[in-house]
């Protein structure tokens, strides 16, 4: 379960976005966009410290693009090349975003979701003291699998489209550009999601047990 805050952001998701995605050698948008979000879901934290959602966004008539982020309360040691950069939370106060491909919690919540079948967040609201549920406006669905594999670590990240996520047990394939007409789903564990607007689901993800 995801619990969510009303508050402001300074800057915002989609400002961080605008200024991080055309030095990503991967996009191919323009060189200032104007970004529009299309949806976004998350995934749970099992120790609930970081924050992993994952955000599709268009520059303008471009295709969509898959962001996963983390967000943290302190700095992930290592990281620095893979930061977003940094917001002012109106409640939680200042906190880091990463491309949450480099982020081992991203990793083990993904191989997780893929492996076993697992559904994202339910996303809630509090209040006034009473949790109310917030609809995702993207659905993910994952194939699940028989294989088990627990990911302790990242190896390597290939930051490219699609990135490769090297964990100690597997590889996650994370598609940056998620096509109008995507290549057919490999023979591997996915991670498939709808949204409005689309005729049929688009390939997120994939793992490969090593």
């Amino acid at each position: 379960m995801a619990l969510l805050h009303r508050a402001d952001l300074t800057p915002s998701k989609l400002e961080l976005l605008t200024a991080w995605l055309p030095a990503r050698a991967w996009y191919t948008g323009p060189a200032e966009p104007a970004l529009a979000k299309v949806g976004a879901f998350r995934f749970d934290d099992p120790a609930g410290e970081v924050g992993v959602e994952t955000i599709l966004v268009r520059a303008g008539d471009g295709p969509v693009l898959q962001v996963p982020l983390t967000y943290r309360g302190a700095p992930l040691a290592g990281a620095d090349r893979w930061l977003v950069g940094t917001t002012e939370h109106s409640v939680l106060g200042r906190r880091w975003v990463y491309d949450a491909t480099s982020d081992p919690v991203y990793a083990c919540a993904l191989a997780h979701t893929i492996l076993t079948g697992a559904a994202q967040a339910v996303e809630e609201f509090e209040v006034d003291g009473v949790r109310r549920p917030r609809r995702s406006d993207v659905q993910t669905t994952a194939a699940g699998s028989s294989l088990v594999a627990e990911v302790t670590g990242i190896v390597r990240v290939d930051d490219r489209d699609p990135a490769v996520i090297a964990t100690d047990v597997l590889d996650l394939t994370v598609f940056r550009i998620l096509e109008d007409d995507p290549d057919p789903a490999p023979a591997a564990p996915t991670l498939t999601a709808t949204w409005e607007g689309i005729a049929a689901p688009r390939l997120l993800a994939y793992a490969t047990v090593r």
